[in-house]
């Protein structure tokens, strides 16, 4: 599923930023594709980069294997945010980011929720399949960055095999976590950030740890068939001090702020996610 939210920078927002440092020239709107995670932060680095640099800026929402996809099939981005380094490193070895321009901005962590009123008590060690009843939401693991990761956690925790029928798979992080708050499934596992911005919603059970899974790295690019130049100053602003204020505002943590270890190596003949191919789907 696909969301588009788009920020008008308006004259007013123009004239309070005018003057405040470095500017760019106003030019057409700076579209961006961003893993559906990142919709609350992404919205607030738009605004604000708009409004410094004369830009409107048009954020597209969804899973970051889709997002990759339509970039790959020509779609009109000129900046991809993902939820995973690998369709960031995808992209490239397919000529469709411009040259230099990647980063890892931000990294994440996972947490077990239930509804709201419903928490129950568990502890990673402990046999998750016997914690709760029913369904246990994610991301579909098969592509989608956060039902990935958790399906990594839930295999060292050696729990898969007893929930895996029991799991019910969202298009992307933001649907895992609408089945937990609408009291569809009692439980799921999300990213910090997305039970954070769910309010009360959701209740956090457990922070699962970083040593059981890949490590959560944002990253984003600028396309090769986009502005390069804006799309360059958009991820720079991101990377900066003013970038991770907003990202610290909404749970994210910065590059370098006691981010997790690196993945272990992997064999360099294994594809994106273990295929050889990357299948379609969720951020």
């Amino acid at each position: 599923m696909r969301f588009v939210s788009a920020i008008v920078v308006t004259g007013l927002a123009l004239g309070a930023f005018a003057g405040c440092g470095r500017e760019a020239p106003a030019g057409p709107p700076l579209t961006v594709f961003a893993a559906a995670s990142l919709r609350a932060v992404a919205d607030d680095v738009a605004a604000e980069w708009g409004a410094r640099y004369h830009r409107e800026v048009r954020v597209s929402y969804g899973a970051s294997s889709t997002l990759a996809r339509q970039i790959d099939a020509g779609a009109g981005a000129d900046v991809i945010l993902s939820a995973d380094v690998r369709w960031i490193d995808w992209l490239e070895a397919r000529a469709r980011l411009a040259p230099d321009t990647r980063r890892v901005f931000a990294w994440n962590t996972l947490v077990l929720v239930a509804p709201s009123g419903h928490p129950f008590t568990w502890a990673p060690g402990a046999p998750l399949a016997k914690a709760f009843d029913g369904k246990l939401a994610l991301g579909d693991p098969s592509h989608v960055p956060a039902g990935v990761y958790a399906k990594q956690a839930l295999e060292r925790l050696e729990v898969w095999d007893a929930l895996e029928g029991r799991v019910v798979a969202g298009a992307d992080v933001r649907a895992a976590l609408r089945y937990v708050s609408d009291g569809g499934a009692p439980a799921g596992i999300v990213y910090k950030t997305d039970a954070l911005a769910a309010g009360d919603a959701v209740q956090v059970v457990a922070t699962l740890p970083t040593d059981l899974h890949d490590p959560i790295r944002y990253a984003g690019a600028a396309t090769a068939s986009g502005d390069a130049a804006a799309a360059k100053a958009f991820l720079d602003w991101l990377s900066s001090t003013a970038g991770a204020t907003v990202l610290q505002r909404y749970g994210f943590e910065p590059l370098g702020t006691g981010e997790p270890p690196p993945a272990p190596p992997k064999d360099p003949h294994e594809g994106l996610f273990g295929m050889a191919e990357p299948a379609a789907g969720a951020g």
